[in-house]
């Protein structure tokens, strides 16, 4: 399996990052994770970090590739999710650890997908967008609707409002799992916190991190790179306001 693969993970104007990345690759599978913590609960990081414990010992010990994908992304988000509840269990309901993490498994030439909340997986080729998650949020339900355009659901008051989580309430919530998702050479999958996607557009992500190939002769500009440069400029447009702003992206290349 040949990819390149980047992850970043920036403060912002935050006191502390409660997001987790992390981009694991093996011999015949690779999975992208991001995890963020809730900041209006106790333990957000402590949250992200348990998530990103749980999933990537799952995916370290299994068999690869894996025999069943979404069978190993439901599992392992159950299992993340009971610890995550463990975590808040002496705690009252409203101020238990939570976190919303976003899933991309990447293995014999396709992906799938899985998440809960509002972190966000992409599939980019040649500089367009392919497809995206959609986020657990009255927003989404409002755009999904036509209630709402995509301009004016960036700026919505109501934008940072999840309706699931990891963590808070024992019942396993509502996860959004995707099946087989087939790939191209030079597709680029991206999973991403809202601190990255609620600063950039879109259109804007997929034409930075999967532009068509160089002329001949000329050095593509390292994944890492273009994924630093892009996280960086989701900061600067929110500035002092700006969230924890975390990703990892992956490219197929054979």
């Amino acid at each position: 399996m040949r990819v390149e693969y980047a992850e970043v993970s920036l403060l912002g104007g935050r006191e502390e990052n409660q997001d987790r990345v992390a981009a694991a690759v093996a011999e015949h599978a690779a999975l992208l994770l991001v995890a963020d913590g809730m900041g209006g609960h106790a333990n957000g990081a402590r949250a992200a970090e348990v998530t990103r414990e749980i999933v990537l010992d799952a995916f370290s010990h299994a068999p690869q590739p894996l025999f069943d994908p979404l069978g190993f992304l439901h599992l392992s988000l159950g299992r993340a999710h009971e610890e995550v509840v463990k975590l808040g269990a002496s705690l009252p309901l409203e101020q238990r650890p939570r976190a919303t993490c976003a899933l991309c498994l990447v293995q014999q030439g396709a992906s799938w997908w899985a998440h809960v909340g509002d972190s966000r997986i992409y599939h980019m080729r040649g500089g367009a967008l392919v497809s995206r998650s959609r986020d657990h949020s009255h927003v989404e339900v409002l755009l999904r609707e036509g209630l709402i355009t995509a301009e004016q659901a960036q700026g919505h008051p109501m934008r940072n409002y999840v309706e699931c989580c990891l963590g808070g309430d024992p019942i396993l919530p509502d996860m959004a799992i995707t099946r087989r998702r087939p790939l191209q050479s030079g597709d680029v999958l991206l999973v991403c916190t809202d601190g990255f996607w609620s600063g950039l557009k879109d259109t804007e992500i997929a034409a930075e991190l999967s532009a068509p190939p160089e002329p001949a002769g000329t050095q593509p500009v390292p994944l890492r790179e273009k994924l630093l440069e892009l996280s960086q400029r989701a900061v600067g447009r929110t500035a002092a306001a700006s969230d924890n702003t975390s990703a990892a992206a992956l490219r197929w290349l054979s």
